[in-house]
């Protein structure tokens, strides 16, 4: 493949290389001349994919821009596609390459935790132990087989209302063990009906188990089954004569109805569900995500991916039949890159359609059945409406912000003269000094760049060898050392 004298000159070495490529499914990575990576990409036949980048003139594109930037390459191969895209989208995440569209890497999605596995047991001398008595809490982290995990919620609140429900319902504990083997009384959830009163035997170690285990199936969605079991409980004791936890178990059908009568209405039977719109205006895109639990619709939250641009139109150069509109290449890369460290639900809703690759790849990593729906019927048709509307303001706002941030960003260009052409490139550093009593003293960097704040580009300096509280000697020592290279080779 020689170059033309329109094409950009790449390396005999390189050149080699990609006509040396295997015909098997592979990642592949680019690289500039600094060892920046430029793009990460799979394919189901290396040699052909990675040699159409190379075989024709991009021109002034942005696939020719990226193009005329390549000076290494790097291949992985592996098994089947559904191999490469996990592999493609974990390096996405690990490298962060300029030219694929890019999601935050959100790990802090929050849990409904109960805590033990059900083999520990109360003992009949000594107070009673913590660890028999199942705790619910709000929880965020990695996971393990010690305790059941429900989730994950879009945001905290939705967590905490989940347990208020289940505190109204089931009245599970939900106090530290510290204070739970320390108790000599009830506390005050107990006087308002939210909690059985474990911590001092108020309630049998069987009767509080199988609560644990009712809100535990009401958690999975197992509601009709639920309440025939609690019917059947209540029924029992009313036959040993037994009224008053008979009565307890019929207040407890009665706020679980409740409950599920105004599921029924607002979200119907569907157990897991997340339903995806995606909304693309002015370069820019939203990703809406509504997430349905145990048939509980527990709100949505909103994505903004970068590189959007930039990677529709690599897609589009080289022909991805599959992902014809941007809008389905930022779902595709938002399921790829989400569901990585995020379990996925055995159903998905979306607004565009969603690649057999893709799908394939969560099914083997779930190792369960997920199907996809674009096109859904009835209240599946009213989530997926309200997740696209939802993308839509979202999507405004973000545009509105960053008009407003562009606008002020020009306005501080202008009056203080800077004479900067191309007001994305403007980058401002702002340093801070601080001690404690003149002791401890540190630096603070933060900078702003592209109309926002980079946080990813925050550094602080330990400042020594000055006087304690010379905050002049402080803030030459940190200038010296975050500009003293520059200088010198100026």
């Amino acid at each position: 493949m020689p170059p033309t004298a329109d094409t950009p000159r790449h390396s005999a070495e390189l050149l080699a290389q990609v006509a040396a490529l295997p015909g098997l499914p592979g990642v592949y990575r680019y690289y500039d001349e600094s060892g920046n990576v430029l793009y990460v990409g799979k394919a189901r036949h290396l040699k052909k994919r990675v040699s159409s980048y190379f075989a024709r003139d991009h021109g002034g594109t942005r696939i020719g821009h990226m193009v005329g930037k390549i000076a290494r390459l790097d291949t992985t191969v592996v098994r089947s596609e559904a191999e490469a895209l996990i592999l493609e989208n974990n390096l996405i995440k690990q490298l962060a390459p300029k030219y694929n569209i890019l999601f935050r890497d959100d790990k802090s999605y929050p849990y409904l935790k109960i805590t033990g596995t059900g083999h520990a047991r109360d003992s009949a001398d000594g107070p009673p132990r913590p660890e028999a008595y199942a705790r619910m809490q709000y929880y965020r982290g990695s996971t393990d087989k010690r305790h059941r995990y429900f989730g994950p919620y879009p945001g905290a609140w939705a967590v905490k209302e989940t347990i208020h429900l289940l505190q109204k319902v089931f009245r599970l504990r939900t106090c530290e063990d510290t204070v739970f083997a320390n108790r000599t009384r009830p506390c005050l959830l107990y006087q308002i009906k939210r909690c059985t009163g474990p911590c001092v035997r108020l309630i049998s170690e069987a009767d509080y188990a199988a609560d644990v285990a009712h809100a535990e199936q009401f958690l999975r969605g197992e509601t009709q089954d639920l309440l025939h079991k609690l019917e059947q409980r209540m029924m029992a004791h009313a036959e040993a004569l037994e009224f008053e936890q008979a009565a307890d178990i019929r207040n407890q059908i009665a706020a679980l109805s409740r409950v599920l009568h105004q599921q029924a209405v607002e979200v119907g039977g569907d157990a897991d569900v997340d339903i995806l719109a995606v909304k693309v205006q002015g370069g820019r895109a939203c990703v809406n995500l509504a997430m349905v639990r145990g048939g509980r619709h527990l709100g949505d939250r909103a994505y903004f991916p970068s590189h959007v641009e930039d990677a529709h139109a690599i897609a589009a150069e080289r022909g991805d039949d599959e992902l014809p509109t941007v809008e389905a290449q930022v779902l595709d890369a938002f399921i790829a890159q989400h569901y990585l460290n995020v379990p996925a639900p055995s159903q998905l809703i979306a607004s565009e359609p969603v690649s057999a690759s893709l799908l394939k790849a969560l099914c083997d990593k779930e190792d369960c059945k997920i199907t996809a729906t674009h096109a859904p019927r009835g209240q599946r048709r009213v989530w997926l409406e309200m997740a696209t509307q939802n993308a839509a303001l979202q999507l405004a706002r973000l545009l509105a912000e960053e008009g407003s941030q562009q606008a002020r960003t020009r306005a501080l260009a202008e009056a203080l003269d800077l004479g900067v052409e191309n007001l994305d490139d403007l980058r401002i550093e702002c340093f801070d000094i601080s001690h404690t009593a003149g002791e401890a003293t540190q630096a603070s960097c933060v900078v702003f760049q592209g109309h926002r704040m980079a946080s990813g580009e925050y550094r602080r300096y330990k400042i020594e060898g000055i006087t304690g509280g010379d905050d002049y000697a402080a803030m030459r020592q940190v200038l010296e050392r975050r500009y003293g290279k520059i200088a010198e080779a100026l």
